[in-house]
């Protein structure tokens, strides 16, 4: 991104959306699609490395990598699905929560900068392409095709002339709006956080650099916020890869259970 936003004649011009746009790289080629394999990369040698020399006493390193693990499989997989059927999906949720965790942190990283899922194609993809034909298929498995449609859109005890209100509005919410608002809840804290840090930083560039003497000083309280709001955002993106693998898990809950 620019260093600074500088419109004729000096004045400070805000970034906005248009600058979360990155130009190719080389071959149509963005910044972000090599994060997204870089973060592949790091996540594979993360957990590869960390499992190969297990022992009774584990290292720093084997220990953070089992508490990622243990938090995946115990905090997400088997509280949200189940303690009889949540074994075959905690490679999944696992998965998920460290890809969308280290695509996250990239915004903090120096050099890079940048967190991947504010781009809303990324969390889109993984929403459309893995999670909801994810709970579908199990959906379809356990109860067939009527059954798992009826499951989703027929809440128990609800009186028949009520669901012909109710059904169109559970399809709505099951079918369009719970895939888009599962991929906007980390796009937008993605999107929000990473542009706050621009505007604060750079407001700070520009008062030191360009302001009046009187005002060069407040360039440091600009600064001083970027950094209280860089913490802010480092909670924000763990609490988001928290949320995205929670939902996926609640989803294939629903998925397996019969009453909702």
């Amino acid at each position: 991104m620019r260093a600074l936003w500088l419109a004729e004649g000096g004045e400070f011009v805000p970034p906005g959306a248009g600058d979360f746009n990155l130009p190719p790289i080389f071959l149509g080629i963005t910044k972000p699609m090599l994060l997204v394999v870089l973060s592949v990369v790091i996540i594979a040698l993360f957990f590869v490395m960390a499992s190969r020399r297990l022992s009774v006493v584990p290292s720093r390193f084997t220990f953070v990598a089992e508490s990622v693990y243990d938090f995946g499989r115990n905090n997400i997989a088997r509280e949200l699905i189940g303690s009889k059927e949540f074994r075959p999906y905690v490679p999944l949720i696992v998965t998920m929560f460290s890809f969308v965790l280290v695509n996250n942190i990239f915004g903090l990283i120096p050099v890079i900068q940048f967190p991947t899922f504010s781009h809303i194609g990324f969390p889109l993809a993984l929403s459309l392409l893995v999670v909801y034909p994810l709970w579908h298929y199990i959906g379809i498995r356990r109860h067939g095709f009527a059954g798992h449609i009826k499951n989703q859109l027929v809440p128990p005890g609800v009186p028949k002339p009520v669901l012909v209100l109710l059904v169109p509005v559970e399809a709505f919410v099951k079918f369009f709006m719970n895939p888009l608002t599962h991929a906007i809840r980390v796009f937008a804290a993605m999107f929000a956080g990473h542009l706050i840090l621009i505007v604060f930083t750079l407001a700070g560039q520009y008062l030191l650099l360009e302001a009046s003497g009187p005002l060069k000083p407040v360039s440091l309280v600009s600064w001083a916020f970027a950094i209280a709001m860089t913490f802010v955002e480092a909670l924000i993106q763990v609490l988001q890869a928290y949320i995205f693998a929670l939902l996926a898990a609640n989803y294939i809950s629903a998925a397996l259970s019969t009453d909702h």
